[in-house]
C-alpha cells in the first residue's frame, strides 16, 4: 500500500531535574554500583537517625533517575525522620528530590506542586544557585504540563541568576532546557546551537561529573536527535539516540529509557530497517522501570507495524490491540493515536484481502482523524481506502476518495504554510524586541551621559578647588598634594566612567567613598561624617550596576538636608533585594525635604537635582520587570516625640546587570 507512512514516536518533553545538596558526585561510571552498594549496606548498619537522614538523601537523589520507586520508600522515611530531628538543608533537599520523583513517575501535577513550595523556601533562605538550579528543574516539569510560557519564565529567572554567579554545570543545564522551549516552537538552528552549547557546558565543567549531569547529557542527545529526525536526517539521528542510550547504560539511568528505546527504534523504522526497529521496540517493552504507558503503547503499535512488514499478521494485530488497549488507559480522547492504530489495522485486513473489514476500519480512522481536523492522516487514510477499492474493483469509491486524498492534502499543505508563517512571525516578533532592547539600552547610555553632565555641581567642584589652594598657599604641600590626588583620581574616573554603561559595584563603593571623603576633608572641613556599607551576601567584584548611579541622591542628601549642619552623616547601605535587584538605602541626619525646599526658594542660587530626574529615568529603562513597583522611594525621618524633622531616607532599587569579567 501507498501513501505517507505515520510512525508511533516518543516524546521529547517528559524530563526534569531537582536539586541535591549531597550529590552523589563520587559515583563515577565505574565504580557507581560499588558506591551504591556500599551506601545501601551502610544504611542498613545505620541507627543513628541524623546519619539515616544523610545516608536516605544520598541514595534517594541517586536512585530518583533509575528507580523512582525506590526514591520515593526513601524519601517517605526520611520525611518521617526529619518530623523529629528537623535540619532545614535535607528538608530542602528532600523536597526537591520529591518533586523529581513525581516528575519521574509522570504525576507532574503532584511535582509542580512541591517544587512551587520549594522554590517559596529556596527563595527566603537558599543560595543563588540552589535557587537558579530549582528554577531550571521546574521548567521541565511546566514543559511536561505544555506549560510552556511559564517555562520560559523560570528558565528567564534562572539566567538572570546565572549571568552574576556563572556555573557551568547550570549554564548546561540552562541551555538544555531553553533548546528544548526553542524546539517546541520549531526554532530548530537556535535550538541544535543551545543543545550543543549546553553538551560543552556541561562536560566542560571542572566540577566532578555526576548521575544528574549524565541524566542532562541524555536530554541534550535526545533533542538533537529529534532535530536530525525533524530534518530527515536519520543517520545523524540514529547516532544521538545511540548516544543517549549509551549514556543511560554507563550510569544505569533507566527512568526514561523506554522512551529512548522507542525513539532509536522509530528511526530505524523510518529507515526501513525494520530489524534493527524490531529489535529496539521489544527492549523497549522489556523495560520495567519506566513506567510509561504512552512508550508502552508507542512500543506495541510500531512493533505491529514491523511485524506487518514482514507478514506476522497475527502478531501484529494482537500488538495493534494492546497498543490501543494501553492509549486508553491513558485518555479516552487520544483520537490521534486510536486513528493511526485503525489506519493500520485496516492496512493489515487489505493486505489479507479481507475488505470489508479493511473498509470499517478505515471509515473509522477516517472518523477519528476528522474530530481533530488532522489533514494529513484525512490524506494518508483517504489514499489508502481509494487502494482498497480500487483493490475491489470498485473504481467511482476509489476516485471518489482520492479526489479527498487530494483536498486534504491541500488543505495539509495551506495549515503548514500558516503554521509556517505564524513561526516566522514569532522569530520576526522576538527579533523585534531584541532591537528594541537594544534601543532601551542606547537611550539608557544617552540618559547615562547627561546624569554625569549633571553630576558635579559647581559648589563642590568650587569649594574643592578653594580649600586646595588653602592648603597650597599656607604652604602645607604635603596636605594639599595629598587631596589634589584625591580630587584629580576622582575626576579621572568621572571622565573614564562616561564611556561606560556598567561597572562593578566595586568600583561604585569606591567612587562614593572619593566623592564623600572629599566632601567631608574639603568642602566641610570636617564637619559631614559618612559610612558605606556593602552586606557581605554581595559580591561586589562581579555584581554589575549602572555607572555612578547613586552618586547624585549622595550628592542631594548633601546639598539639601547637610549644607547647613555642623554634625552632618551621610550613610550608604548595599543590600540584596532579590536576585536581580540590589536595594541601596541613603540616609542623612539633615533639615528635612521640607525646610530645604524653603531655603531653595529663599537661596539666589538655586541647586536643581537633574542628576536624580535623570537617574530615576535610567532606573526606569534598566529596570526589565514591570512587577517592581517604586523604584526610588523618598521616605521623610520625624522625632516621634516632637514631629521634627530628623533627615531623609532614600530607598533606590538598583538592578543587577551582566558584567564582563574578563
Amino acid at each position: 500500500m501507498s501513501g505517507i507512512q505515520v510512525y508511533f514516536k516518543g516524546h521529547l518533553f517528559l524530563q526534569v531535574s531537582a536539586v541535591q545538596k549531597p550529590m552523589l558526585d563520587s559515583l563515577a561510571p565505574n565504580s557507581k554500583g560499588i558506591n551504591v552498594k556500599w551506601l545501601e549496606t551502610k544504611l542498613e548498619q545505620q541507627h543513628n537517625p541524623r546519619q539515616r537522614l544523610i545516608l536516605l538523601d544520598r541514595l534517594a537523589a541517586y536512585y530518583t533517575y533509575n528507580n523512582p520507586q525506590r526514591a520515593l520508600i526513601m524519601i517517605e522515611e526520611a520525611q518521617t525522620i526529619l518530623q523529629t530531628y528537623p535540619l532545614p538543608d535535607l528538608e530542602m533537599s528532600c523536597l526537591l528530590n520529591l518533586a523529581m520523583v513525581h516528575n519521574q513517575r509522570y504525576d507532574y501535577l503532584r511535582s509542580e506542586e512541591v517544587f512551587k513550595n520549594a522554590i517559596s523556601m529556596l527563595e527566603e533562605r537558599g543560595s543563588v544557585q540552589e535557587l537558579a538550579e530549582a528554577c531550571i528543574d521546574y521548567a521541565g516539569t511546566c514543559m511536561n504540563l505544555e506549560k510552556f510560557v511559564e517555562a520560559r519564565q523560570w528558565l528567564d529567572k534562572a539566567n538572570r541568576s546565572l549571568r552574576n554567579y556563572p556555573d557551568k554545570q547550570l549554564m548546561g543545564r540552562l541551555a538544555c532546557r531553553q533548546g528544548f522551549v526553542l524546539l517546541r516552537h520549531n526554532n530548530l538552528a537556535e535550538a541544535m546551537e543551545l543543545f550543543l552549547e549546553a553538551d560543552s557546558s556541561i562536560q566542560a565543567s571542572e566540577k566532578p561529573a555526576g548521575i544528574k549531569d549524565s541524566y542532562f547529557l541524555t536530554l541534550v542527545h535526545s533533542g538533537l536527535g529529534k532535530i536530525y529526525e525533524l530534518n530527515g536526517d536519520y543517520g545523524k539521528c540514529i547516532d544521538a539516540y545511540r548516544k543517549v542510550i549509551d549514556i543511560c547504560d554507563t550510569w544505569g539511568i533507566r527512568s526514561r529509557l523506554a522512551w529512548h528505546y522507542l525513539n532509536l527504534g522509530s528511526a530505524f523504522l523510518a529507515m526501513e530497517d525494520h530489524s534493527q526497529a524490531d529489535y529496539y521496540f521489544r527492549l523497549s517493552l522489556e523495560n520495567s522501570d519506566d513506567l510509561s504507558k504512552d512508550a508502552r503503547a508507542g512500543a506495541f503499535a510500531n512493533l505491529g507495524i514491523c511485524c506487518l512488514s514482514s507478514g506476522n499478521y497475527e502478531e501484529a494485530l494482537q500488538l495493534f490491540d494492546k497498543a490501543e488497549e494501553d492509549y486508553r488507559a491513558v485518555s479516552q480522547d487520544d483520537f490521534n493515536n486510536f486513528c493511526v492504530i485503525a489506519s493500520w489495522r485496516g492496512r493489515l485486513y487489505a493486505e489479507l484481502g479481507y475488505y470489508d473489514e479493511a473498509i470499517r476500519e478505515l471509515t473509522n480512522a477516517h472518523a477519528l482523524a476528522l474530530r481533530v481536523m488532522d489533514y494529513r492522516q484525512l490524506a494518508v487514510v483517504c489514499r489508502t481506502i481509494a487502494s482498497v477499492h480500487a483493490d475491489r474493483e470498485d473504481y467511482r469509491q476509489a476516485y471518489e476518495y482520492q479526489l479527498l486524498h487530494d483536498e486534504y492534502t491541500m488543505k495539509y499543505v495551506d495549515m503548514m504554510d500558516k503554521r509556517h508563517r505564524a513561526e516566522l512571525e514569532v522569530k520576526y516578533e522576538s527579533a523585534k524586541q531584541h532591537r528594541e532592547t537594544e534601543l532601551l539600552k542606547l537611550q539608557a547610555t544617552q540618559l547615562q551621559l547627561k546624569a554625569l553632565r549633571a553630576q558635579m555641581n559647581p559648589h563642590f567642584l568650587y569649594n574643592a578647588l578653594n580649600s586646595i589652594q588653602g592648603y597650597i598657599t599656607s604652604h602645607d604641600a604635603s596636605t594639599a598634594s595629598k587631596y589634589l590626588a584625591k580630587f584629580a583620581k576622582l575626576m579621572r574616573q568621572s571622565l573614564e566612567y562616561s564611556d561606560m554603561e556598567i561597572i562593578s559595584l566595586e568600583k561604585e563603593v569606591a567612587f562614593l567613598e572619593d566623592y564623600l571623603f572629599i566632601n567631608e576633608k574639603l568642602r566641610f572641613e570636617d564637619r559631614l561624617r559618612y559610612k558605606i556599607t556593602v552586606d557581605e551576601q554581595l559580591e561586589d567584584d562581579i555584581l554589575g550596576v549602572p555607572t555612578m548611579i547613586v552618586q547624585p541622591y549622595v550628592e542631594n542628601a548633601i546639598e539639601h538636608g547637610l549644607r547647613s549642619k555642623k554634625d552632618g552623616l551621610v550613610t550608604v547601605n548595599f543590600s540584596l533585594l532579590d536576585e536581580d535587584t540590589i536595594l541601596c538605602v541613603v540616609e542623612d541626619n539633615g533639615i528635612g525635604r521640607e525646610k530645604a525646599r524653603l531655603l531653595q526658594l529663599e537661596s539666589a542660587q538655586n541647586h536643581r537635582s537633574r542628576g536624580t530626574q535623570i537617574t530615576e529615568m535610567r532606573l526606569k529603562i534598566l529596570h526589565q520587570s514591570p512587577d517592581k513597583g517604586v523604584l526610588v522611594n523618598t521616605i521623610d525621618l520625624v522625632d516621634p516625640l516632637r514631629g521634627e524633622a530628623q533627615g531623609t531616607r532614600v530607598e533606590i532599587k538598583i538592578p543587577i546587570l551582566e558584567i564582563d569579567l574578563h
